[in-house]
C-alpha cells in the first residue's frame, strides 16, 4: 500500500529506540529521517483511523502524507508525551478539518446550483430534455458539465448564467473580446446540450 523509504541504515538502530527517543533526536539534528521512521511505524495506524472517517482510500492516503508532513513543524510546536495518542489526536482533527471542509464546499456548490434556474436552464437547452421530475437530476448534470467545458467556455458561461454578467462585464473581467466571449458561450451552450443529451 505505502513504500517503506530507505532510511540510510538508521531504521536498524532506531528499532531499540522509543518513539520520544526519536523525537528527542529529530529535535537536536533535525534530520527529517528520524521522522520517517516514525512514519513507517505509524503508517497503517494513521491510514486505518483516516479510512474510518473518510471512507475513501486515495483521499485517506492523501491525508496520511499531509498528517507526516504536518509532523516536520508540529513536532517542533508542540511537547510531546505520548506520540500515539498525540498522533492519533492530529490524525483525527486533520480527518473532522477535511470533513467540514467538503460540506463546506457543497454548501457553496448547492447554493449556486439553486441560482441556476428554471429560466435560466430554459435559455441553455431545450425543453424536451426538462421536466418537473428531473429538475434537480438537470441541475446536478448541468454543474459537472460546466467541468467538462474548456477553460474560457466554463468561466464565460458561469459569469453569463450563473453570476448573470453582460457579454460587455464578461469581456472586461476575463480579458477575451467581445466576439470571443460570444462565440465560447455559443460552443458552451452547444457542448452542454450534447453532454446532457447523452448523459440524462
Amino acid at each position: 500500500m505505502f513504500i517503506r523509504l530507505n532510511r540510510r541504515g538508521k531504521n536498524r538502530s532506531a528499532e531499540q529506540l522509543s518513539d520520544l527517543d526519536i523525537i528527542s533526536r529529530y529535535r537536536t539534528d533535525r534530520d527529517s529521517e528520524w521522522v520517517g521512521i516514525l512514519f513507517d511505524r505509524y503508517i497503517h495506524l494513521v491510514f486505518g483511523v483516516c479510512m474510518k472517517y473518510l471512507k475513501d482510500e486515495d483521499d485517506s492516503k492523501d491525508a496520511v502524507m499531509q498528517i507526516f508532513e504536518n509532523l516536520l513543524n508540529g513536532l517542533f510546536k508542540h511537547r510531546v508525551t505520548n506520540f500515539k495518542t498525540w498522533l492519533y489526536t492530529i490524525t483525527k482533527n486533520h480527518c473532522l478539518m477535511q470533513l467540514r471542509k467538503a460540506v463546506t464546499i457543497n454548501k457553496y456548490r448547492e447554493e449556486e446550483l439553486k441560482r441556476v434556474n428554471h429560466s435560466v436552464v430554459e435559455s441553455l437547452f431545450d425543453m424536451h430534455l426538462i421536466n418537473e421530475n428531473n429538475t434537480d437530476q438537470m441541475l446536478e448534470k448541468l454543474s459537472i458539465g460546466i467541468t467538462r467545458l474548456s477553460e474560457a467556455q466554463s468561466k464565460c458561461i458561469e459569469l453569463m448564467y450563473i453570476r448573470e454578467k453582460s457579454y460587455k462585464e464578461i469581456a472586461s473581467l476575463t480579458g477575451y473580446n467581445l466576439k470571443q466571449v460570444k462565440s465560447y458561450i455559443q460552443n458552451g451552450k452547444r457542448n452542454l446540450k450534447k453532454y446532457l443529451s447523452e448523459n440524462i
